[in-house]
């Protein structure tokens, strides 16, 4: 099961939110209250929150730079951003500019790249690391390459060993983080975008980001592999937009759906009925929230009380994740009782046949003793009436 980190943040007021504000009160750096225009509460408790002053590298430190140091041992992870438009997730997800060398203003991607090829130099040279970057979106339910744009159907397809695999996607070997980041900038600049009621340039795709970390000591034949992940999700907006813009938005609404449902069926473990083909969202996150990924979710949301629908609506999704996340940690306690529990079954069977054994040994040994004691009675009796019948003879 999946080990998921969730975590929410507000971006600062920006002329867009109408100069009014939610009302909301902290309970504490995981916890806090909601107040919406009815005068009804919401509470919500995660794993942390960041408020308006939060640091660019506060987030990146909770949120991702474990996953960094695992990734290089081999262990896969997956950091995702979620929330409507206009809400920072681009922000946090790639700073102020990819390219962005006031290290206050990097946003995750670029902290990723750097903290990468870090780990990696302060390892021995017995050691041997390659780093490889793929970059896709997810448009109109089309997976399109982001690095080679003639490759705009790219299919996902599912490999036992290593899970699903974006078949024919670019992979590109990357030596040093400035290599990293113009692909990345390159990426990006590919994405399709469209304009929504909150932003004039909005991103109306899914973004996957790829890294994968090939690890080689010398003198051992294996190598092993660590993928990390890191997903924009693109938000649902309502939109009175015709033609394109409107099939987008169904579009975008309905991938967004199918994740839902299949969080849903998750938490209520009917995993084996959830239909992963319904969404090529849900296909690529089926190993990230159902199986050994360690993810991590943050929730983007605006402070604006005119945008309060859409960042409650964020914040149940962030609570799903979060009831999922408590469901694994059920599943996998349950687990590890019930294989000491079989574990100690099992010595218990053992020790029983032992014990068996022992008493069927002292039962023979018993009956063995007894049947002696029975010959020498009657021996001895046999003596006895031998001595009556001539008496003074022994």
């Amino acid at each position: 099961m999946a080990n998921i980190r969730v975590c929410a943040r507000f971006r600062p007021a920006i002329l867009q939110d109408d100069g009014e504000v939610l009302h909301f009160a902290r309970s504490d750096s995981r916890s806090f209250t909601l107040q919406d225009e009815n005068d009804e509460h919401h509470t919500f408790s995660f794993d942390k929150v960041f408020y308006k002053d939060s640091e660019q590298a506060d987030v990146y430190e909770f949120l991702a730079s474990h996953l960094v140091r695992d990734v290089v041992k081999g262990i896969n992870g997956t950091i995702i951003t979620y929330g409507e438009t206009g809400a920072g997730k681009t922000y946090t997800m790639e700073g102020a500019n990819i390219m962005e060398t006031e290290n206050y203003k990097k946003g995750l991607l670029p902290r990723v790249v750097d903290e990468l090829f870090e780990v990696i130099s302060l390892c021995g040279e017995a050691t041997a690391y390659k780093i490889k970057l793929s970059m896709v979106e997810i448009y109109m339910e089309r997976v399109r390459d982001l690095l080679d744009l003639s490759k705009d159907n790219i299919q996902i397809e599912e490999h036992e060993e290593h899970g699903m695999l974006l078949c024919g996607s670019t992979e590109i070997l990357i030596s040093d983080g400035e290599e990293a980041l113009k692909l990345l900038s390159s990426g990006i600049a590919n994405r399709a975008v469209g304009e929504s009621k909150t932003n004039k340039a909005s991103s109306r795709s899914h973004c996957i980001y790829i890294f994968t970390v090939e690890k080689e000591v010398a003198n051992e034949k294996r190598v092993s592999t660590g993928k990390l992940v890191l997903v924009d999700l693109t938000g649902s907006e309502t939109t009175d937009a015709d033609g394109r813009a409107l099939e987008e938005a169904k579009t975008i609404k309905k991938s967004l759906s199918a994740l839902e449902n299949m969080i849903d069926a998750l938490i209520s473990g009917q995993e084996n009925h959830i239909s992963f083909r319904d969404s090529k969202i849900t296909r690529i996150l089926q190993a990230t929230l159902g199986g050994s990924f360690q993810t991590a979710l943050l929730c983007c949301c605006s402070p604006g009380l005119c945008h309060f629908p859409k960042t409650l609506c964020t914040l149940l999704f962030g609570a799903r994740i979060k009831a999922l996340s408590a469901f694994n940690e059920a599943m996998s306690s349950m687990k590890e009782t019930t294989e000491k529990l079989v574990y100690t079954t099992a010595e218990l069977l053992r020790e029983n046949q032992r014990l068996k054994q022992i008493m069927r040994e002292m039962y023979e040994e018993v009956m063995h003793v007894n049947k002696k004691m029975v010959v020498d009675c009657e021996e001895i009796l046999h003596l006895i009436k031998k001595h009556q019948e001539t008496p003074g003879q022994i």
